[in-house]
């Protein structure tokens, strides 16, 4: 069989396969209520990262699924980074995953079985590096290579976290850099370097694992991760929730080290644009600024950091815990004030 690169085979790629905002909210805008469910604490109602059902007064059951098309052409390292990204839901619930199913299509004909082995060994790596069983799963012929996992895990009540709940006053910590879609453009052309590549599949196959420790502690209010709607539309998600409004720093955002010098080459994703067309009002930008700075600001993230609000008095503590846990990256990018929910970029 003809050795063919997986990105070749994709439209899309990572998150940035996502649909755009402003299309799921027209999708999701006449889903019932989940009110006679009262153990479903956490259902479709505010852009959550996954469902949440109490078993009883000690446990809660975390489910969540993801899946997309290729954003590297390493099949390994694409099972990774699709493993990583589906686990990073359960953790940014407050869960500690227990098992995941395989979710898996193949453009039969096109890719030869040895890579389709390899995809699956990589979501199989990073499920180990979890401490949990791949348990089984459903594969389909499709068009396109697809792949990711529905995963399953498990929280106390108390340690669940959700988009909503950031406080006024609170400070606003990013677990990760910001880039991913403009590497994933560049690569998707034959234009990223390999240290690039290596900071990009560094930082997309980084479990969010620190999400189960920050959500023991009380003074941490919300989270989120950073997936295809970009750091605007996630950060949105969270500061409508919250009835906040955030304020975030450019100077302080944490970008990968080309990302800046690529986006001003051009290397931007549709998804970025889309996204910026599906948030509305809400978002401030400063004045004049430049349409590649915007798209830093909207860029689709695969398996991104964590967005964390959390008491002012507390986040250079809980930041050090994070970098401690190995996110390098990790900065507190701004804060919670009141106002009409949205964000202000200054």
């Amino acid at each position: 069989m003809t050795s063919v690169r997986l990105t070749d085979l994709a439209h899309g790629g990572g998150c940035g396969c996502k649909l755009a905002p402003s299309v799921l909210q027209q999708l999701l805008a006449d889903k019932p209520a989940a009110a006679p469910f009262a153990q479903l604490l956490v259902g479709t109602e505010a852009s959550d990262d996954a469902a949440v059902w109490q078993v009883d007064d000690r446990t809660c059951v975390i489910a969540t699924t993801d899946f997309f098309m290729p954003v590297v052409d390493d099949p390994f390292d694409f099972g990774r980074i699709a493993a990583a990204n589906a686990l990073s839901d359960v953790y940014a619930m407050g869960g500690k995953p227990i098992m995941a199913l395989a979710i898996l299509g193949m453009p039969l004909g096109k890719i030869d079985v040895e890579t389709v082995r390899a995809i699956l060994a990589g979501g199989e790596a990073a499920c180990a590096q979890a401490g949990i069983p791949v348990a089984g799963g459903h594969s389909i012929d499709s068009a396109e290579p697809i792949y990711g996992l529905a995963a399953i895990g498990l929280c106390a009540p108390a340690d669940v976290r959700r988009n909503g709940g950031a406080q006024v006053g609170d400070a606003i910590i990013l677990t990760k850099g910001l880039g991913v879609g403009i590497y994933s453009a560049a690569f998707k052309k034959r234009a990223l370097p390999p240290d690039a590549y290596a900071e990009m599949i560094a930082s997309t196959t980084q479990l969010n694992s620190v999400g189960h420790a920050l959500a023991k502690d009380a003074d941490v209010h919300a989270i989120t991760d950073v997936t295809g709607f970009g750091l605007l539309g996630h950060g949105l998600e969270m500061a409508r929730a919250s009835g906040v409004r955030l304020r975030i720093e450019q100077a302080r955002l944490p970008f990968f080290t080309q990302a800046a010098a690529l986006a001003q080459a051009g290397y931007i994703t549709g998804a970025s644009h889309r996204n910026w067309n599906s948030y509305g009002e809400g978002v401030t930008l400063p004045a004049s600024l430049p349409d590649w700075q915007r798209a830093l600001l909207t860029d689709p993230q695969t398996s991104g950091g964590l967005l964390v609000a959390c008491k002012a008095e507390r986040a250079q503590a809980l930041l050090a815990m994070i970098e401690d846990a190995g996110y390098a990256r990790a900065r507190i990018i701004g804060t919670a004030v009141a106002g009409a929910p949205g964000i202000d970029i200054v």
